[in-house]
Parts: C-alpha cells; structure tokens; sequence
C-alpha cells in the first residue's frame, strides 16, 4: 500500500484550535475525510495515517470515529494524557480500537525545551511499548537534545520524529541540525517522516532546491527503509497544495531504486503502524 503516513483531520474551533493565528486563515475551517481522500486517490495513495492536532482526549475519540467510517484512515496517532494518574486505563480504553497505533504529544510546544527528557515523561512513554503503540516525537531542531535522551532511554520504544525535526529552512541553517539527526538516526528504533517542510521553509517562494539539503541529510541518515512520506495535510495548506508539496517528497525520491520508493513511499509506514489490508 501507498500511505500518506502523516495528516491532520479537525472541525475548526477558535478555543480548540488557538494555534491557528490570523496569518494561517486558511486554516480556519473544517477539514474532514471527504475533503482529503480524492486528494489522496489523485495521487496513488491508498490511505493515511491521521495524527492529532490538539491536546485532549475528545480530538482522539474524534480520530477513531472518523476511522470507524472511513476505510482509507488506516491507523490514528492520537493524544493521552501521559502525565495522568489514569495513563494505562486512557491507553486501554483507546488501544481497544483496532486502528488506534501510535501516541503524540505537541512537545514543541512545550516551555521547558527538555520536556521529553523529563523522568516522568519517560516512564510515560515507556509505558506504551506494553500496549504496542509507537510515540512520534514532535519537536523544533532546537529540541533534539531532549528526543535524543529519550530515544536512547527507550531502545525498545518505537518511534518516529516528525517533520525532520523542522530544520530552520528558511535561514538555510543545517548546524546544529545535521549533527544531531544522524547522532538520532543511530537509534535503529527510530524512523523519520518526510512531512510539514514546507512550512518552515518561505511560505510564497520556496523551490524544491531549497530541501535537497535536508532531505539528503535524512537519506543519509535513515536510510530508505526508515523514511516515510507524510503531506502534513492541511497544514501543508499555507504553502502549497496537496499535489505540490506530495510531489516535492516523491520527486526527491524518484532517483531511488524500485524497492526504495516502495519502502518510503508506504511500505516503511504500513511496518511501523502495524497497518493491515482490513477494510471498515
């Protein structure tokens, strides 16, 4: 299967969704499954991965809803409350959905730049291996010290950086990026999604030569068969269409071998999020 392994699915709130500032108005509406899947047909996918966008419990119950009715989101990447007394009876309530693979928290977002490397949260994400689930760590390159702490903490733990750690694109900036994304690739449970570049790049005038460098650093670094390709849809939005930014990945990886693009393009996610043929 061909699998956009990273997106996002909401119906717009100003409270839930206070992120969205006014320079992201695009943003500012519903987004829903019958808005993405002919984008996704158009392209060759055969379905996608649906990864939180707020922190609560109801945006996860929301996920796996829309999953129970549409056949193409084929696992969810929602959120808990690792920080809960009720963690495990939070995981056990959701891990009884069958598409329910993998936990995020919007750890960028977070004051304290070494969150992820706080003894708590740890143990909180060390407590999901039990119940199989992976953990995608969302940070700024600025944060990578910390996921690299947790990483080598939890060599059993799945997990999956996302967006490449958002390198500081549009500066042209690779150091201390670079560094720190191969020390992390050396973490063999570790993988990498291809995703939301665009949007730390020049809204309005990027051009595909200003991602090679980072993209050849993740090649590099990963290999083909722990890279996979993620729209970051619709936050994609704010710099370029689904076919734009989709084509900006698959076109970087076009010089692959047969077996290569396969891995990146769906077969590496399908692996990591247990993903089945099952329909709904």
């Amino acid at each position: 299967m061909r699998i956009d392994a990273h997106q996002h699915f909401w119906r717009y709130r100003p409270d839930t969704h206070g992120w969205i500032s006014d320079e992201m108005a695009v943003l500012k509406r519903d987004f829903l499954p019958e808005d993405l899947e002919p984008l996704l047909r158009a392209r060759g996918f055969d379905g996608c991965v649906a990864v939180q966008a707020a922190q609560s419990i109801n945006e996860t119950r929301f996920l796996l809803e829309l999953a129970e009715r549409h056949a193409f989101i084929k696992a969810v990447v929602g959120y808990v409350d690792l920080l809960s007394p009720d963690l495990d009876g939070q995981l056990e309530l959701f891990c009884e959905h069958p598409r329910f693979r993998g936990v995020r928290h919007i750890a960028q977002d977070e004051p304290d730049e070494r969150w992820l490397a706080r003894p708590e949260v740890v143990r909180a994400v060390g407590a999901l291996r039990a119940h199989g689930l992976s953990y995608d760590i969302l940070v700024y390159a600025r944060q990578l010290p910390a996921a690299l702490e947790l990483a080598g903490r939890l060599p059993d733990q799945p997990f999956v950086l996302d967006h490449l750690a958002k390198p500081e694109i549009r500066d042209g900036r690779l150091e201390p990026w670079r560094t720190q994304i191969r020390r992390l690739a050396e973490h063999a449970n570790v993988a990498c999604k291809v995703s939301g570049l665009v949007t730390e790049a020049d809204w309005r005038r990027w051009t595909p030569a200003d991602f090679r460098p980072y993209l050849e650093v993740a090649l590099e670094a990963f290999g083909p068969r722990r890279l996979m390709i993620g729209s970051d849809w619709p936050v994609c939005l704010l710099a370029g269409d689904y076919d734009r930014v989709v084509g900006l990945a698959a076109g970087f990886v076009a010089s692959l071998s047969a077996d290569e693009r396969t891995a990146i393009l769906g077969a590496n996610a399908t692996r990591f999020y247990g993903i089945t043929g099952e329909t709904a």
